[in-house]
């Protein structure tokens, strides 16, 4: 469980070579992404960690506080991140959050059934270094409280948990960005960026862009139409097939190319049981 944010602290004094620090590469195209937050303190403190660590995105999903960047305890906690807490995007839903995203770290406390195979922050950051020259990534944390629902999981392309102590493992939603945020940090600066600029670059082997977040969602709904028509899957007693589907793609990721394969093939499918081809495949 996440506890509530504590009283407002002094900022830290940051020289002026840091407060210059220009946001480039994976610091400008890196997306956190809070699910419900309940008190509006944790998100002017995860304001504060995010650009303690040269991160400005901050997207809040459905806050329980409408306004929370008016807020007077997240402004208080922000002490100094004002921009980034002035500048987050407030959305509906989870899906809007990843719009664009090529690749997604959901930060869970509870081991799941179902859902990508959990890795380290550490181990699971190198991935963000191989998309993000391809696009956006998203670091998704959940509501103090629940956590992450397991739609929110599956939703993701990869599953992280921090490596608490057993014993005490409550981790306050900003120290749990923190954490995520200086991983990242460290990820980031250790990338070569190329002479003049431009994205970071590892070499050669950043590894092919995968398919943004919400072609992947259309992807899985026609393949379970199409599993419908075949009666290959109930959907009065799905039995977690779908579940079980995405864990199985989440293993290695899906490219452009692969998501339309996999449509194709549904739309196939649909067509010789005479249901029609479902949606079009993405262009």
């Amino acid at each position: 469980m996440v506890e509530p944010a504590a009283s407002a602290v002094p900022a830290v004094s940051v020289s002026p070579a840091a407060a210059r620090e220009p946001l480039r590469g994976g610091f400008a195209s890196t997306r956190f992404v809070l699910v419900e937050p309940s008190h509006p303190g944790n998100v002017g403190a995860a304001a504060r960690a995010l650009k303690t660590m040269g991160f400005s995105r901050l997207v809040l999903v459905a806050p329980r506080v409408a306004q929370v960047q008016d807020d007077p305890e997240a402004i208080a906690m922000a002490s100094g991140a004002d921009d980034v807490l002035a500048s987050a995007q407030i959305v509906p839903t989870l899906a809007d959050a990843l719009a664009g995203v090529r690749w997604s770290l959901a930060l869970t406390a509870r081991t799941r059934e179902y859902g990508p195979p959990p890795r380290a922050p550490r181990e699971a950051v190198v991935d963000a270094c191989r998309q993000v020259p391809h696009g956006d990534v998203a670091l998704v944390f959940g509501n103090e409280r629940t956590g992450l629902s397991n739609d929110d999981v599956e939703r993701c392309s990869a599953l992280a948990h921090i490596p608490a102590n057993p014993v005490y493992s409550s981790l306050n939603l900003a120290q749990a960005v923190q954490v995520l945020s200086y991983e990242l940090r460290l990820a980031y600066l250790g990338m070569p960026v190329p002479v003049g600029g431009g994205q970071p670059d590892d070499g050669g082997s950043t590894g092919a862009p995968l398919a943004a977040s919400e072609d992947v969602e259309r992807m899985f709904a026609h393949l379970e139409h199409a599993l419908i028509a075949l009666e290959f899957l109930d959907p009065a007693n799905p039995k977690k097939l779908m579940s079980r589907l995405r864990r199985l793609f989440a293993r290695s990721g899906l490219e452009y190319e692969e998501v339309n394969i996999v449509r194709g093939i549904a739309k196939h499918i649909l067509l010789l049981k005479g249901k029609g081809g479902g949606a079009k495949r993405s262009d």
